[in-house]
């Protein structure tokens, strides 16, 4: 068969031997190569002597002939009458080269498989500039595909040949759904005609730009919903011509946030421009930016000579220098910041120096870092500091030059301030005091009590006396006691309010308060002694005369041995009334008429069924040299009343009364009784318990106005300049009655 395939035209041979780009070279039916030509030589490096009689799988890499990769191809060029594809085919130097092989079957007028005719071109370079240019469309592809933003590539026809996932997600298309369609599809209706014209215009002379710039772009999704892009057209040079790639961006965050930003400018400004403080900002270059009214209030300066012009402006030509050093070094670290512990002074238009107090706050602005001036006019406030300072000076010289003890005790209970005379009442030197807690000069069974008052004191500050009504104790320095009155007050500090106790030793007090209360007891003892002798020798004299008086037959007799009686009783109640009042100075002469009422009612065993007595007496005090001259007056005449108004079992009323006014004291007893008789004159002997009532009326600078019938009334009226109404401070009030007689 070989010599079959070997016999032939030899003008065909020649031609096939001469051929040079191509490997053209014949197999029998095993493979074997039976010719070969220059071409061979020249691409595949083997001379015909080294190949002729070697199987084709020579030809191929190692991995592909030991597959069986050789064999394969025959069968299919057999099979098929053909075989065309690319590969890899070795060389003689073992380097390879990309071919592009054809393998036809021979066969004779019977069909017999007589062997191959195989064609092997080189196509390495092509390949290579193909593997190029693919792995640069890949990589293309792969930069588009994994873009952060949506890319979509436009024809000069306007239709997309192009886009990435981010395109699809920004839009709500599938790729499929935008693919070969106009680019319009993607633009709101409004703006498609003018955008078709600008297409045209960019294609005129297509370079790299951004699209609309200054003014705003929007873009259509596929639910209809409208958003603001931003959008970078770049010319692609490819086989069809120039195209533009787009990067689109959804910028409705961005618009939102400089909307946002815009609105908080305004408010900023706004906040600004309405604070109750002067404000002013100031760059890293020392420019004022921005001031609002109250600065130009403030310096007195309209706004735009302020604006622009450097802020050492309003600041004293002394202090400029080291303000320049301090707000460089301020923007070289923006912090937060009070500027205090020192005097500021701020300079107005006019020249005018002030006061003032300056907050610093960095804000961060397109133009860089900036400083907010908060700046407050503190003149007001400096006078009112140097007021409270010499108000506060005046209070120490006065707290020093008290004449008693003063200590400033501090919320925290720490002692603030002591006088000289704590110094001295204590034992301390006010050193060893100051920042002491107060417990070191309060014993410890008073600390208690101590730290309710002053709780209690805090939560509702008022005037507070310690220690009065009750026993308080200080200790001293060497661990005595004294025994102290004080005062409590709060006063307003700087540091907050404080308590100041002003404090008194009452300790030498004390003790002539007991010598003088031993007196008093040793005082009442005899006075009861005397009481209880009077009492007795009054209750003896009394016995007697009642004795003697149930034995005198003669009505003469009788009557001044009753008469006798009556003014030991007299005396025995005004006694009685002296030592239950407990002042032997004055007597309550109201409580002296009731019972004085109730010792007669009985002495002329009244039948109350028919005379009733009324007695309506204010509480008066009269000295005691007007009491008594004032009660044998009233004794007198009740004793006539009971005696003489009412004969023959005759009923009726005795009325005592004893009021107060302006002029004096008016005593009246009112009976309506029989009356006097038109003869009744007080000179007669008969009358002569009326000439003692005249006596004693005068005795106490009295006058004594009668009137004789319906009713009866005698009115007694005297001045009493040293007399008082109410009962006595002194000791209990005593009951009245029966029982407040000593008989």
């Amino acid at each position: 068969m070989s010599n079959k395939l070997v016999e032939g035209d030899d003008i065909y041979r020649l031609m096939v031997e001469r051929i040079l780009d191509s490997a053209i070279f014949m197999l029998d039916p095993d493979g074997l190569v039976v010719t070969w030509n220059a071409g061979g030589e020249r691409i595949l490096g083997c001379c015909a002597q080294e190949i002729v009689g070697r199987h084709v799988s020579a030809l191929y890499p190692l991995e592909e002939a030991r597959s069986g990769k050789p064999e394969r191809d025959l069968l299919a060029a057999a099979a098929q009458s053909c075989f065309d594809a690319a590969g890899w085919r070795l060389r003689k130097d073992g380097s390879r080269i990309w071919a592009q092989v054809s393998i036809r079957p021979i066969r004779d007028e019977d069909g017999d498989l007589l062997g191959f005719v195989t064609l092997i071109r080189d196509l390495t370079d092509q390949k290579r500039s193909l593997d190029e240019l693919w792995r640069s469309q890949d990589r293309f592809q792969r930069a588009v595909e994994s873009a952060p933003n949506a890319m979509i590539m436009i024809n000069r026809a306007g239709r997309v040949v192009m886009l990435n996932l981010q395109a699809e997600v920004l839009f709500g298309y599938t790729r499929d759904e935008i693919f070969a369609h106009p680019v319009e599809k993607l633009i709101p209706a409004r703006f498609r005609k003018r955008h078709r014209e600008e297409r045209i215009a960019f294609f005129a002379s297509p370079q790299s730009r951004p699209m609309g710039a200054g003014r705003d772009l929007f873009a259509l999704k596929k639910d209809g919903a409208e958003f603001p892009v931003e959008i970078g057209l770049n010319v692609i040079e490819t086989d069809e011509g120039p195209m533009v790639l787009a990067s689109i961006v959804d910028i409705t965050a961005r618009k939102e946030h400089e909307e946002a930003l815009l609105r908080s400018q305004e408010r900023f400004r706004r906040a600004v421009e309405s604070a109750p403080n002067a404000m002013v900002i100031v760059s890293h270059k020392g420019r004022i930016e921005m001031v609002n009214l109250r600065a130009e209030e403030l310096f007195g300066y309209a706004r735009g000579e302020l604006i622009g012009r450097p802020v050492e402006m309003v600041i004293p030509e002394r202090f400029r220098g080291r303000h320049r050093h301090e707000r460089i070094s301020f923007f070289a670290n923006p912090e937060k910041r009070q500027i205090d512990g020192r005097d500021l002074v701020a300079l107005k238009k006019d020249g005018t120096e002030f006061p003032v107090e300056i907050s610093l706050n960095p804000i961060e602005t397109e133009e860089g870092t900036m400083v907010l001036a908060a700046i407050i006019d503190i003149t007001e406030r400096k006078r009112r500091e140097e007021s409270l300072r010499r108000s506060n000076e005046r209070f120490r010289l006065v707290v020093e030059a008290a004449p008693s003890g003063r200590i400033v005790i501090s919320r925290a209970d720490r002692i603030e301030l002591v006088n000289a005379w704590t110094e001295h009442i204590l034992g301390y030197q006010r050193a060893e005091l100051l920042g002491q807690r107060v417990d070191k000069i309060i014993p410890e069974r008073f600390r208690v009590e101590y730290a309710r008052i002053r709780e209690s004191f805090f939560a509702a500050p008022r005037l507070w006396p310690l220690g009065e009504g009750g026993e308080f104790y200080l200790l001293r320095k060497d661990g005595s006691e004294i025994s102290i009155e004080a005062g409590l007050n709060l006063i307003e500090y700087e540091e907050g309010p404080m308590l100041i106790a002003a404090i008194v030793d009452i300790t030498e007090r004390k003790r002539k308060e007991e010598r003088l209360q031993a007196a008093l007891e040793e005082r009442d003892f005899l006075l009861g002694e005397i009481h209880h002798r009077v009492k007795n020798n009054l209750q003896i004299v009394s016995s007697v005369l009642r004795v003697q008086s149930a034995n005198i037959q003669d009505a003469a007799a009788f009557a001044v041995l009753r008469k006798c009686q009556d003014q030991i009783q007299l005396i025995g109640l005004i006694h009685e009334t002296l030592r239950r009042g407990n002042n032997f100075a004055r007597v309550d002469f109201g409580q002296l008429l009731d019972s004085l009422v109730d010792v007669l009612k009985r002495s002329y065993d009244i039948d109350s069924g028919r005379i009733a007595v009324s007695v309506a007496a204010e509480p008066v005090l009269l000295p005691t040299d007007t009491a008594i001259p004032c009660a044998q007056v009233a004794c007198e005449l009740i004793t006539n009343a009971f005696k003489h108004a009412f004969p023959d079992g005759r009923r009726g009323t005795v009325t005592i009364s004893l009021v107060t006014d302006a002029v004096g004291i008016i005593l009246s007893i009112t009976d309506d009784g029989m009356g006097l008789p038109e003869d009744a004159e007080m000179e007669r002997a008969e009358w002569a318990g009326l000439r003692l009532v005249r006596l004693l009326t005068e005795q106490i600078g009295g006058t004594l106005s009668i009137r004789r019938a319906n009713p009866t009334r005698f009115i007694l009226q005297f001045p009493c300049t040293t007399c008082a109404t109410g009962t006595f401070e002194d000791g209990p009030q005593q009951p009245r009655g029966p029982d407040s007689s000593i008989f």
